[in-house]
């Protein structure tokens, strides 16, 4: 056992601590701090805050942990990762708990898992070591096609759940992923020549009445947006409208967290589940426009963090850990953001480290506890 220890004590001095990024570990734990106190305000009951607390706590010793554990060692075992992540989207499908036409949550004693949070996160590890492994090869046809049925079978799983907003977030991230590793621009041009009309033709077949493309809520959702003068367009448009109105309510400094003000559009009532796909809307009119700029500046230090780092890897697979982490982020601190200022149709994405959920927040502080470890092993660019 004592030389376990000393193996142990050995392989964190190779670290370069001086290299641990301390300023990324400060906007994290600023934007965690905001994100609990507007989960409390966007909530009457204390639950859903005690449960962020709980989740951060155990996020924190498992990114720690996981800082400290060389990510090449952790990587030996990728199938083991990709096939760890089937399991959990299957047992989605096979025992699953159902909740507003939706199978994507497993209930085990009272806790809820939801798989396709962390799908996110394991096709950035195991794409991060799999196009590693096969760099030199990677423009040949047959890497390129293994890559693409690899990344589509989970997401396939991932959308008869059904989630398309999840689906188009990890779409989002394998092409980031395919574009770090270092994919010839002849294949990238090539792509756009045929999913431009193929984009085209999709949207014509989207727009037929008929379609069994998309769920008939997806679809609505779709429509709804672009169209203003019907029923169904009115009632999917709510949410985003009272979102709009609470945002613009906010002014400069907010209404302040917890408030009782009578004009309040959350007191009222008039946003669902303000906790998670809206939270959002809470901080304009909470905490006003310095609330919302101070959470968009906040999600654009920790994404330069991640970046910053990539540069510095001394591999491509922190490269690729790094750039898929940051990519996830910002991309989806994006589509939050545009569905609550009605940029965006509406679709259910949380806000990185500040919307309530559980698989959220663990998933994303697993990612950083990757991202701190490439750090460690900074490499000095010449």
């Amino acid at each position: 056992m004592s030389n376990f220890y000393k193996k142990i004590v050995e392989k964190l001095k190779t670290y370069q601590l001086r290299y641990f990024n301390f300023r990324l570990l400060i906007w994290l734990g600023a934007i965690n701090i905001l994100g609990v106190n507007v989960i409390a305000s966007a909530t009457t009951s204390t639950t859903f805050e005690k449960k962020q607390i709980l989740g951060l706590a155990v996020g924190s010793v498992v990114m720690i942990v996981i800082a400290l554990i060389d990510y090449n060692f952790i990587l030996k075992f990728y199938w083991l990762i990709y096939l760890g992540n089937l399991l959990l989207l299957l047992l989605v499908k096979l025992v699953g708990a159902n909740h507003m036409g939706a199978q994507r949550w497993i209930e085990f004693k009272g806790i809820q898992i939801q798989p396709s949070e962390f799908a996110k996160i394991f096709m950035i590890l195991f794409f991060a070591r799999f196009l590693m492994k096969y760099k030199d090869k990677i423009n040949t046809f047959k890497i390129i096609a293994l890559s693409v049925i690899l990344f589509a079978i989970p997401l396939v799983l991932i959308y008869k759940q059904p989630d398309l907003s999840t689906s188009i977030v990890i779409i989002f991230i394998f092409c980031v992923i395919m574009y770090i590793a270092g994919i010839s621009y002849k294949i990238i041009a090539g792509v756009f020549a045929a999913a431009i009309p193929a984009a085209l033709i999709l949207l014509y077949l989207l727009l037929q009445p008929n379609q069994t493309i998309l769920d008939t809520y997806q679809y609505n959702r779709l429509i709804g947006f672009y169209e203003a003068d019907n029923e169904i367009a009115e009632r999917i448009n709510y949410q985003q409208d009272n979102s709009l109105m609470a945002i613009g309510s906010g002014g400069l400094w907010g209404k302040g967290l917890n408030n009782d003000s009578a004009d309040s559009v959350k007191n009222g009532n008039y946003i669902l589940e303000p906790q998670t796909d809206f939270i959002f809307t809470i901080v304009g009119e909470e905490l006003g426009f310095v609330g919302t700029v101070t959470v968009i500046i906040l999600i654009a230090l920790i994404t330069y963090e991640c970046f910053y780092t990539a540069a510095h890897a001394p591999d491509l697979t922190g490269r690729l850990i790094c750039c898929g982490i940051g990519g996830l982020i910002a991309f989806q601190a994006f589509v939050n953001m545009g569905v609550a200022t009605r940029l965006l149709p509406n679709t259910g994405l949380p806000l990185p480290f500040v919307s309530y959920g559980l698989s959220s927040l663990l998933s994303l502080m697993i990612g950083m506890g990757f991202v701190f470890n490439v750090g460690l092993h900074h490499k000095k660019l010449i």
